[in-house]
């Protein structure tokens, strides 16, 4: 379970500004302690996650939710890169993406992916997936301290 001392940190990496908004305002409205981040591309989220540059002495969140298709780096090499930095390999990654080819399914969990989630259409069947995670990976899930 997440530290209560400090709300748990999310870090969306999604492209799609839209999608983007519709998965904050469900955050605030299913969990609204839960504090959102979002990355816009592969090598952005990767800065995010190491810390580097703006993101110097950035903490670490405690579940990332991570698109495929991505500009800059794919999401399959963001979770490649993810699980050989030792640093971040502890970290549970969702795919959340729109494709539901079994290619990417399979190779999603062979790369490391904790579960693979096909986006949602429209808003309620989204609030209802933020609930479904929030409450499993930031409630009863017990993360690594590091994620926590």
């Amino acid at each position: 379970m997440p530290d209560s001392n400090r709300p748990p940190l999310v870090l969306l990496v999604e492209d799609n500004h839209a999608d983007a908004e519709l998965m904050a305002e469900a955050f605030a409205e299913a969990a609204p302690l839960v504090r959102l981040e979002c990355a816009v591309d592969g090598e952005a989220a990767l800065a995010r996650l190491r810390g580097e540059g703006e993101h110097a002495g950035t903490t670490l969140p405690a579940l990332v939710l991570l698109d495929l298709n991505l500009p800059r780096k794919h999401g399959k090499s963001v979770l490649a890169d993810m699980r050989t930095d030792a640093r971040l390999r502890h970290l549970p990654v969702l795919v959340l993406t729109t494709s539901p080819a079994e290619h990417d399914v399979r190779e999603c969990y062979l790369a490391g992916a904790n579960a693979y989630l096909t986006k949602p259409v429209g808003y309620l069947p989204i609030l209802d997936m933020v609930r479904a995670i929030t409450g499993f990976w930031l409630t009863l899930a017990v993360l690594p301290k590091e994620a926590r």
